[in-house]
């Protein structure tokens, strides 16, 4: 009887204590990261063979404290090594763990390895060689404080490593960790298992093993305990023989379906080469399209759904969730569903109750598998769903009916449905003709980072299904403090810009082109809307000066009403070249359509045009690196003031505009200028911004009479 451990996935400890019990170990204990197990031969090599959860087996050589480097030298030169494996066999040192003298583990695994080579030295006049690559050995250290543990690891490459997995998808599920979650999801083996979303096919497999009785080590070519001198070959091949006799193929479906048919045909070629590829139908089919193959029978539909990271991508994975739940309630009452994910969230958006639920890690990420019961339901029954957000998504129904109604009145494309109406729910939703961009306010530092995703599913679930819209219609973004360079970079690399258009000026409607993905802002602000038509109509015949003109589109109403010239300004390279692109579209070219590449604020005390209409639109605050000086719209307002009257003509008008919460304009300074002003503010917010009264401000500015 061997004392041995057995490592796993974190969360499989307890399943994994089950599983060598049943196949004969005692003694069984849990311990970090696996079980303590004492085993005879026979079951030694049976839990090699047989154990699906297992990442590792090592059999431990010694146990030993040491009080310094020289100590770990000693006592691993002491062990009689040529017991334990040959001369003429590799070896390889896996060390874990530090304290005060062996302070990193590349150090601790060095003063092994010489203390190893050192002993069939001296006793054999042989060194054995190291190899990092297939070593025939792999000894395992592990050091806690001073007391270190050196283990022979039986396995050789881990476990999970089944042979059979010649291709995989992006993110992969480990073998052990796969057959984990077949093992929790209440699949009774006599019945069909369906996985909508299969990928490689390794729940599918893992799954079809286990009802054909197929070791999970039968197909491994290479064991640790091979070049192990306690090696019993004979048991080994009898113990091996009897497995291949005892498989037995069922007679269940196991079926996959996937989207790709490059992973697809991976999935095949895994199943063939793992003995169960007559078992498994896969087939190419999205799912949404799901519907049930076996409506007489019942089963289980267990599934690995994807959950990316990246931002962009959380429509479409609240949209693939809730096209999963809808298609699974409808077609498969009376089923099991069992379903194994790194977002929690996500699986709020089948809208089903979890009857249990198991931890587990995959890699570095915490996961959760859920398990559900489907619902009988009549076919005459007719499901609406219950959004989660309710009160988001009615308030967001509400402004639909009101604002698509004015927006078709208007002849609008591009208009805010929803402006954090509900404080809770902290998003802007603007559509732009049919995208519809989600602006996702900067949560606080002390809300719960899980409560601010989960809100923001809800919300994109909500949208999603109140605007009846696809994952590509919808695009999501986070708003917050932009410093610097920040508001000019680019989110993604799409280069999806289209058109949309505004009010008509001189019977000719404006274009604009908008990018609603690969930058913050999406080159038409529309709360301005209102304020760049009174440009268009007070332009004709004037000399206009846009400064701070972001995608020039005030630029193009002034050219559209009749300007005589006009003069766009902006620090952006890549902004002047979309309000370049933007003055063609409506025909505005010539030599009297300026664009200028300038700080603004250099360009106002520098500058000695003249001009009748100027449109200034500066930033709330500034720290750019290639402004001379941090700006702040409040504190340097009348500066800026000082040089616009020095460039408008006497009859001149300034629109001044900014979006800074509560600003004052100086009215002494502004006399003390010269200037008389008008707050405008009320006539330039349309219905879309009419309950949020601070999205800006803006003023009539002119020379005192």
């Amino acid at each position: 009887m061997k004392t041995l451990f057995a490592s796993t996935s974190r969360g499989l400890e307890e399943l994994l204590k089950k599983e060598l019990e049943e196949l004969g170990s005692v003694d069984c204990k849990i311990g970090q990261g696996g079980v303590f197990f004492d085993a005879d031969e026979k079951t030694l090599y049976q839990s090699l063979l047989w154990s699906r959860l297992a990442s590792r087996i090592l059999l431990p050589i010694a146990e030993f404290d040491i009080y310094s480097d020289l100590d770990l030298y000693s006592c691993v030169f002491n062990i009689k090594w040529p017991d334990i494996f040959a001369v003429d066999n590799s070896f390889v040192i896996n060390f874990v763990g530090v304290n005060d003298f062996i302070r990193n583990s590349q150090y601790g695994a060095l003063k092994i390895k010489d203390a190893i080579v050192d002993h069939f030295s001296r006793h054999t006049s042989e060194r054995p060689n190291v190899a990092k690559q297939d070593p025939d050995v792999r000894i395992h250290a592990y050091l806690n404080k001073n007391r270190v543990t050196l283990s022979l690891d039986l396995s050789g490459n881990s476990l999970h490593q089944r042979g059979y997995r010649q291709q995989t998808g992006q993110a992969p599920l480990k073998e052990n960790l796969a057959a984990a979650i077949i093992m929790r999801s209440g699949w009774q083996m006599d019945t069909p298992l369906i996985d909508p979303m299969c990928g490689s096919g390794t729940l599918l497999i893992e799954a079809a093993m286990i009802a054909a009785k197929i070791p999970p080590g039968l197909l491994r070519k290479h064991w640790g305990f091979f070049a192990w001198k306690g090696f019993n070959p004979i048991l080994w091949n009898e113990l091996l023989f009897a497995a291949k006799h005892n498989i037995s193929k069922p007679n269940i479906p196991f079926i996959g379906y996937d989207n790709n048919t490059v992973v697809l045909e991976r999935a095949k070629q895994n199943a063939i080469q793992a003995g169960v590829g007559d078992l498994i139908t896969f087939a190419l089919q999205d799912v949404t399209q799901l519907t049930n193959p076996l409506p007489d029978v019942t089963g289980t539909i267990i599934s690995n759904p994807p959950y990316g990271e990246r931002l962009e991508s959380e429509p479409a994975l609240v949209a693939l969730h809730t096209a999963l739940g809808r298609q699974i309630k409808q077609y498969f009452g009376g089923w099991r569903l069992s379903l194994f994910s790194g977002a929690p969230q996500l699986l709020d958006c089948l809208q089903m109750r979890a009857e249990r639920q198991f931890k587990a890690k995959n890699g570095p990420l915490d996961c959760v598998q859920k398990n559900y019961t489907i619902a009988q339901r009549s076919t005459e029954q007719v499901s609406t769903p219950i959004l989660p957000a309710a009160d988001f998504a009615n308030r967001l129904r509400k402004n639909k009916q009101k604002l698509e109604k004015w927006a078709a009145q208007e002849q609008l494309e591009c208009y805010r449905l929803y402006d954090a109406d509900l404080p809770e729910y902290n998003v802007a939703i603007d559509r732009y003709k049919d995208k519809v961009v989600v602006q996702e306010y900067a949560a606080p530092k002390n809300i719960d980072p899980q409560k601010t995703r989960q809100r923001l599913f809800d919300i994109i679930n909500a949208t999603m299904s109140v605007l009846e819209l696809t994952a590509d219609q919808l695009v999501l973004k986070t708003r917050e403090k932009q410093k610097g360079k920040q508001q000019y970079q680019k989110l993604s690399q799409k280069q999806d810009y289209f058109l949309v258009h505004e009010y008509a000026i001189n019977k000719r409607k404006t274009q604009f082109w908008v990018n609603v993905t690969d930058y913050l802002d999406t080159g038409l602000f529309l709360d301005h809307r209102l304020a760049r038509k009174m440009i268009g109509e007070m332009s004709a015949g004037k000399d206009f000066l846009n400064l701070f003109a972001y995608t020039g589109s005030a630029t193009v109403y002034a050219g559209l009403g009749g300007a005589k010239s006009t003069t766009t300004v902006d620090m952006s390279r890549t902004y002047l070249q979309w309000a370049d692109r933007n003055l063609k579209q409506n025909g505005l070219t010539g030599r009297q359509h300026r664009l200028i590449q300038a700080d603004c604020l250099l360009y106002l005390e520098q500058s000695d045009d003249q001009f009748d209409l100027i449109f200034i639109d500066p930033p709330t605050f500034s720290n750019s690196k290639r402004m001379s000086d941090t700006f702040d719209v409040q504190r340097d307002h009348l500066k800026i003031m000082a040089n616009l009257k020095r460039l408008l003509k006497p009859n001149g008008i300034i629109v001044f505009s900014n979006n800074k919460r509560g600003f004052k304009m100086d009215n002494a300074g502004m006399q003390s200028l010269g200037l008389t002003y008008q707050d405008i503010t009320n006539k330039t917010l349309s219905l879309d911004f009419k309950r949020n009264k601070q999205i800006h401000c803006c003023f009539i500015v002119q020379h005192q009479k």
